[in-house]
């Protein structure tokens, strides 16, 4: 039986306008910098001056772009995240919905594979996710609204009681400081991914 067509989801935010040469390449050095610097140190400790001076701009040019580190953290991960996005929505199952006339995917096995997909994303870019979403600015972006929206989504479909309260508790083991301090006590990513992917079975149902 062929599957109707899945309810659409907004991504997280709209591409960015056209800009300036000019604004363009400073940009370009604004985040080149940026993404060194979180690389190389705590990302909670990297200051909007840093910033500045390791790009080789005024504070001023900075600030008219960018209003905090946040904002330049984020605007790094868009791209991977805006990519991660376009697969949930089109791609292939379980992470995406498949192509019509095949058979869906359960809630649970979509859900294991988005665990897998976080967790690789995480791996790579834990650190801009950390200067991005460190405490309650996490819950304040648009794309944690895009996830919250899916999981939501997939907890209705499994038929839980309360699907958006349960979507912040799924979501919840995805946090970038927990990540990392698994991470950093030798967890491997792959056992994370498991351990996930067991949530969701349990959570969500199916084998």
């Amino acid at each position: 039986m062929t599957r109707p067509p899945p309810r659409p989801l907004p991504l997280a935010a709209d591409p960015p306008p056209r800009e300036r040469a000019d604004a363009a390449r400073n940009r370009a050095r604004v985040l080149a910098a940026a993404e060194r610097l979180f690389a190389e140190r705590d990302p909670a400790g990297v200051t909007m001056d840093d910033v500045a001076k390791a790009a080789g701009i005024g504070r001023g040019t900075l600030y008219r772009r960018y209003p905090d580190r946040a904002a330049i953290a984020r605007a790094l991960l868009d791209e991977h995240e805006r990519a991660l996005q376009e697969r949930l929505l089109s791609g292939p199952a379980p992470l995406g919905p498949g192509a019509f006339g095949e058979p869906a995917p359960t809630p649970a096995a979509r859900l294991a594979a988005f665990y897998t997909a976080m967790t690789e994303l995480l791996e790579t870019h834990v650190h801009l996710a950390l200067g991005a979403e460190t405490g309650l600015a996490r819950y304040g972006t648009g794309v944690y609204g895009f996830w919250r929206l899916h999981v939501t989504h997939l907890a209705r479909e499994a038929g839980l009681a309360d699907p958006e309260t349960t979507a912040d508790h799924l979501l919840a083991p995805l946090a970038p400081e927990l990540f990392r301090h698994q991470r950093d006590r030798g967890v491997p990513v792959d056992r994370i991914a498991a351990a996930l992917a067991d949530l969701a079975h349990r959570t969500l149902g199916g084998p």
